[in-house]
């Protein structure tokens, strides 16, 4: 089983169809299929072997599609890099996996040359825009125009497509290791578990970089269906694509549904082709859920919840569970019901399955589960324990099988879509000299979902402002994962034991509300 196995099928049984737009530019499948045998060839004349991890460094475009594909073609791993993050977390997911060749588009190319010059193992920049190549990098196109086709390399099933890196809970990123099994029957079954419409035209939002941006890729091309590209998410840019390609499907978080509904030009486009909005990657809040569902009459909604680690579906919450009826309220506050190739439960402390409607641990088991942490056997083995995944959040399950998500057991946050662990921006403030403890939390916000709070407790005499706080995390982690509001305290709630209680701290921002995220 290999992921480049559809885009075989799409050039037997639609070659001439369009694959994939992004803005004017537009490839068929057959188009595509050439160059991503092209790039295969550049790749393995750069020196990448089997297995070999490759970086890609870059908005979501027309190449991006083409670095994915190429890479597995030619017998690659893929490691898109979160551009969001620092230059100092890139570094560390370059070189944990020792990833030697980087494909880089315009916008990332000065802080990719400022990498390789600390990188212990990037050597190869390949510079993969229009206009002049910067000093040396290579160019893409020109490699591409010279490269002869490559023949696909066949994969098995459990051999390694991907390393995602996602935050730490330890402050460092983890590379979360992705077969092409994994990712393959996850798309399967998310096309199977879904009814789309009868058009097949979808809007890839979500970065890349990102499972949740590639698993909707590869859904689309398993399907013979276009995707239409979009660099970044800007509201405009969005409406006036799904009205321009009659764009039938798309995935976007809570947070980008919130910024597409509230703008002031949404009115004047002609959205009726949009048949089905998948959401997720964070809970989204009811009253928006029902904004959404009012301002897009015309189109289906479809929860789905998962994570990086489950490649990452594990269950959705169909549209059928989002029309107006006796359970409707209910039923929207959970997470739908799971995937037909994941096995779901929960379980107390001691891993033992709890009865419906009594709150645990969420664990998932099936062929999607990961194969690991790279170069993390202590996290990978307290993650995966006979089998089963613990995701860290903890839910329940009601009689008919609905899963309902209502805390995190790990100290996590999301934020506008984006996982921040705690334990990074405590580590990013515990390195300024005036600061003697430090909690950071979660609080409600209404666009962001949650947002980044910090508690600190100041050593004696020292002065600090959240200003300068701020400014400090910035130089070390990524803008999202700093903290949006300060608080400073003479001390920290602990127990008799001498263990910090979040709870506490959380508890003033979340009373009243029916779960513990937001």
């Amino acid at each position: 089983m290999q992921l480049t196995q559809a885009l075989h099928k799409a050039v037997r049984e639609c070659p001439n169809a369009l694959a994939v737009a992004c803005g004017d530019q537009e490839l068929s499948f057959r188009q595509l299929a050439d160059r991503v045998a092209r790039l295969a060839g550049v790749l393995r004349q750069l020196g990448m072997q089997p297995g070999d991890r490759v970086g890609m460094m870059a908005l979501n475009s027309i190449r991006y599609v083409e670095y994915l594909y190429g890479v597995w073609w030619g017998g690659g791993v893929i490691n898109p890099v979160n551009v969001r993050w620092s230059p100092a977390e890139v570094g560390y997911s370059l070189d944990d996996c020792d990833t030697r060749i980087l494909l880089v588009d315009r916008y990332f190319a000065p802080q990719a040359a400022l990498l390789r010059e600390t990188s212990q193992c990037l050597k190869t920049l390949v510079y993969c825009d229009d206009g002049e190549v910067p000093a040396g990098m290579l160019g893409y196109e020109q490699l591409m125009a010279e490269a002869q086709p490559a023949q696909d390399r066949r994969h098995q099933g459990e051999d390694l497509a991907a390393v995602m890196y996602t935050g730490g809970t330890t402050g460092k990123p983890k590379g979360v290791t992705l077969t092409h099994t994994n990712l393959y029957l996850n798309a399967l079954s998310a096309v199977a578990a879904v009814p789309r419409p009868g058009d097949k035209v979808g809007l890839v939002v979500a970065p890349f970089f990102h499972v949740a941006g590639c698993g909707l890729s590869l859904q689309l091309i398993q399907r013979l269906a276009t995707q239409i590209v979009v660099p970044m998410f800007d509201e405009v840019v969005i409406l006036q694509a799904i009205e321009k390609r009659k764009v039938t499907e798309s995935f976007l978080v809570p947070t980008m549904i919130k910024r597409l509904v509230d703008h002031p030009r949404f009115k004047e486009f002609d959205l009726s082709s949009l048949g089905m909005l998948l959401y997720g990657a964070a809970p989204i809040d009811e009253a928006l859920l029902d904004q959404a569902m009012k301002a897009l009459p015309h189109t289906e909604f479809c929860q789905a919840y998962g994570m990086t680690e489950l490649a990452p579906t594990i269950s959705v919450l169909l549209p059928q569970d989002h029309r107006p009826g006796p359970d409707q309220a209910r039923r929207l506050r959970s997470a739908g019901r799971p995937v037909p190739i994941a096995e779901v439960r929960i379980v107390d402390p001691a891993g033992q399955e709890v009865p419906a409607g009594t709150v645990g641990e969420i664990v998932a088991r099936g062929p999607m589960v990961m194969k690991g942490y790279w170069n993390k056997p202590e996290q990978t083995a307290a993650a995966l324990r006979d089998g089963w995944m613990h995701t860290g959040d903890g839910g329940y399950m009601d009689e008919e099988g609905y899963l309902y998500v209502v805390d995190r057991i790990k100290d996590m946050i999301v934020t506008g879509g984006e996982n921040v662990y705690t334990a990074e921006v405590e580590n990013a403030i515990a390195q300024l000299p005036q600061v003697s403890m430090s909690a950071v939390i979660g609080v409600p916000d209404d666009h962001w979902g949650e947002r980044v709070h910090a508690v600190v407790v100041l050593r004696e005499g020292a002065s600090l402002d959240e200003a300068a706080l701020i400014a400090h995390c910035k130089a070390l982690i990524a803008g999202y994962k700093c903290p949006r509001s300060v608080e400073f305290r003479k001390e920290l709630p602990v127990s008799p034991a001498g263990k910090l209680q979040k709870f506490i701290l959380r508890e003033p921002f979340w009373a009243g509300r029916t779960r513990a995220i937001n």
